[in-house]
């Protein structure tokens, strides 16, 4: 989909939103901005305002339910500061209608509240002559208007005045009354709602959808965004599709004969790994084994912590001969830390797209996605998420590696959620118990890029970092993690009071 701004269009000044709207809203057109209380409406209204300004473009910001003084010490909150270009006026009620000795009982208040209203809009518009207009709120009209003939004849009569003095508007209504009421989504050119969740912990979820945009294609669905100080940040949902990208589809090793040969000769750029096991068996070695791997290639990386504190994970991998503290101050590897509970899934896929597309990272690892579940509202969108994710990095030549920890220690083990079908490699880890002994078994379950080995060879993590061993023989149900002994010997690797091989 092409995304970039026609001439005709008005940007938002909202990051990420224009990407939504195909390039910003169709100029000279009305535009709804609707949600509840909260939900960030005023703060994308002055972002588009001052944008306007910034283009020289004149802005007006008709207040009816908060006063000018509130809305500059909100604005400021973010560092906006309303001036120049854009006006703010504050509609309040006649004095008449306030003093109960000058009221009347021939017509209804609200009648007369309704015509002043509209001649005072229309006189502030002619006064300030702008190119954008921000109109707050509509609920404030509907409880004057009291009918919904009457409200509608009303937001018709102001579309049309609009129209014909070729201003861009956005109006912007709390849904405090009438949530039912779909009068307004029938009249204006594109609505633009916003969601606000509460999951049951962790920090409230925002979300937009663009609900109608006349003859205009955008990116439907669901759109992840926040508000930040500075203001709204949106997070487009990602679609793989979009994005292509051409590349060398080379081996790449991992600096260990032993794996190498497990994998057939290394893993193939542009794919995914998927590291599988119980708790403690070395999947986040593993995983960060192929990054400093890459990294000596001359290659820069991401890594995207859920479930680890950052620097109990540099001083464990320093002692295995991992430096990822040097690596990361070098500028050769990005890395952060992440709290699944103040994550959306969209800013998520936002910051490891960005690694790719700004750091220029070839090797992401994505550790766990038990610590990514958590970020997802349920497990089928989990599913998506990653299939759009991997699709993209995959697309732009980078190589996944992700981790999932498993329920249980040995036997019949179960994964929290299911995406082996999603990766296009899948290392499984294993304890399994020999002489006594609690030891380690990797086999590679599935490789859709090519060949593999289908042994299982045991490996060691240890001051000497990552150490894989021969095929095992002469065990059975090694994977089960309660093997037998099938064989009158069987090649295991040494431990510390060992020095060749166990039979």
């Amino acid at each position: 989909m092409n995304t970039a701004a026609p001439a005709t269009k008005a940007r938002t000044g909202v990051s990420g939103l224009d990407t939504v709207l195909a390039g910003g809203l169709s100029q000279g057109h009305v535009f709804l901005l609707e949600g509840n209380p909260g939900a960030g409406k005023t703060t994308i209204a002055l972002q588009f305002l001052i944008e306007g300004a910034r283009l020289g473009e004149r802005g007006l910001y008709i207040t009816l339910s908060e006063t000018e003084a509130e809305l500059r010490a909100g604005a400021a909150s973010h560092g906006m500061i309303i001036d120049g270009d854009i006006e703010v006026f504050e509609v309040v009620p006649p004095e008449s209608l306030l003093d109960a000795d000058q009221q009347q009982s021939l017509l209804y208040s609200s009648d007369l509240e309704l015509g002043e209203t509209t001649r005072e809009i229309f006189a502030a518009f002619e006064r300030v002559k702008p190119s954008r207009v921000v109109l707050d709120s509509l609920s404030e009209i509907r409880l004057l208007a009291q009918s919904s003939l009457r409200y509608r004849r009303q937001i018709l009569a102001l579309k049309h005045y609009f129209a014909r003095q070729g201003a861009t508007v956005l109006l912007l209504d709390d849904q405090t009354s009438e949530m039912l009421d779909k009068t307004v989504h029938s009249v204006v050119h594109g609505v633009i709602h916003l969601d606000e969740l509460a999951p049951t912990y962790g920090a409230e979820r925002r979300r937009l959808r663009v609900t109608k945009y006349r003859g205009q294609a955008f990116r439907g669905g669901y759109h992840d965004f926040t508000i930040q100080t500075g203001g709204v940040v949106v997070f487009p949902r990602l679609v793989a599709a979009e994005h292509r990208s051409s590349y060398a589809r080379d081996q790449l090793p991992s600096d260990i004969a032993e794996l190498d040969l497990l994998l057939g000769g290394g893993l193939e750029r542009g794919s995914s790994t998927l590291i599988l096991g119980p708790a403690g068996t070395g999947k986040s070695t593993f995983s960060f084994q192929f990054l400093m791997a890459a990294i000596a290639r001359g290659e820069r990386a991401a890594a995207f912590i859920f479930d680890e504190e950052l620097g109990l994970l540099f001083t464990r991998l320093r002692a295995l001969g991992m430096d990822l503290e040097a690596m990361r101050d070098q500028g050769l590897l990005h890395i952060e830390q992440l709290d699944a509970a103040e994550l959306s899934p969209g800013e998520f896929a936002h910051r490891v797209c960005a690694s790719v597309d700004k750091l220029g990272a070839k090797t992401v690892v994505i550790d766990s996605i038990n610590g990514y579940q958590a970020a997802m509202p349920d497990e089928n969108s989990l599913i998506l998420h990653m299939h759009e994710l991997l699709q993209y990095l995959n697309r732009q030549g980078a190589n996944t590696f992700l981790t999932v920890a498993q329920h249980g220690l040995v036997g019949d083990m179960k994964a929290p959620v299911d995406v082996t079908y999603l990766a296009d490699t899948v290392i499984l880890l294993r304890y399994f118990e020999a002489v006594g002994r609690v030891r380690r078994a990797v086999s590679v379950i599935k490789k859709r890029t090519g060949h593999h080995e289908d042994t299982i060879r045991e490996y060691r993590i240890d001051a000497d970092g990552l150490t894989i061993g021969d095929p095992i023989v002469g065990f059975q149900g090694v994977l089960r993690g309660v093997p037998e002994f099938v064989a009158t010997s069987a090649a295991l690797l040494p431990t510390d009071s060992e020095d060749g091989v166990n039979s």
